[in-house]
């Protein structure tokens, strides 16, 4: 069985990971990868990149290749504004930034506020790179990827978690930033190299084309060896996705025994 962390991401089969994830949580939205690039000429490294032709958003870009599947490169230069740069350390969070005065008045009451968010945020360092590549797992074009982001509604994305906690336990504890919530998954999960779970914005789901039920778990490729194991291992046990519902009425004791040491 895989360890829960994988010492190498580089060996991992993407085909067969995302095979497993959609065997074991029948997940809707292509899984895919997201890595910082040095410098924009490596881009024409990457087999079949695209690059925009218009001004985006990051959310839009990151959909471009959950949702049509699509291998996408970009910079500083093909986003609309600092707030996506500086999620993905495209642009500094300079005093400028920081001061939150482009969103005061509208996703916050005072300056003060927005001000108060932009610090709350989790971003990675900037000024390391100039470019990011979106891509579904499955092409193994990133390999590895600096991130995985997966899609998935809340009764999917608890089991991803309990597989996550199967060996090695944790708790998890995971903040919400509000507006800019892709800080709370895409941000955290680069500056610290955990797991991070968010629910999506207002702006991703315009945007990025993310779906009403879906949540969104961002973490390093290493974790998904053990997480697939930590899938299996739950099925084995009878629990697995879909959850069958028992019923309100019904007597528990019989379900329980299943699930549940009495």
């Amino acid at each position: 069985m895989p360890e829960r962390i994988a010492s190498d991401a580089e060996q991992l089969d993407w085909r067969g990971v995302v095979d497993d994830l959609n065997r074991l949580l029948r997940l809707r939205t292509t899984p895919i990868g997201l890595k910082r690039v040095a410098k924009e000429s490596d881009l024409d490294t990457i087999p079949r990149l695209r690059r925009p032709h218009d001004v985006h958003t990051a959310d839009q870009l990151v959909g471009q290749a959950a949702r049509n599947g699509w291998t996408v490169g970009f910079t500083m230069s093909d986003l609309v504004g600092a707030q996506c740069g500086a999620v993905l350390g495209l642009h500094p969070r300079d005093e400028t930034w920081l001061s939150g005065k482009h969103m005061a008045g509208v996703w916050f009451e005072t300056t003060e506020d927005s001000s108060a968010h932009q610090h709350a945020m989790d971003l990675p360092s900037s000024g390391t790179h100039e470019a990011v590549v979106v891509s579904p797992l499955a092409s193994g074009r990133l390999n590895p990827p600096d991130i995985c982001l997966i899609y998935a509604t809340p009764a999917q994305m608890i089991l991803l978690i309990n597989g996550l906690q199967w060996s090695g336990y944790k708790k998890f504890e995971w903040g919400c930033v509000g507006e800019s919530s892709c800080a709370d998954s895409w941000g955290r999960a680069l500056k610290t190299g955990e797991p991070s779970l968010s629910i999506p914005c207002y702006a991703e789901r315009r945007y990025g084309g993310v779906l009403e039920d879906e949540l969104l778990m961002a973490l390093p490729p290493r974790f998904l060896p053990g997480t697939i194991a930590g899938l299996d291992a739950l099925a084995k046990n009878g629990l697995r996705y879909p959850i069958p519902a028992y019923g309100l009425t019904s007597d528990a004791r019989a379900g329980l025994g299943h699930s549940y040491a009495s």
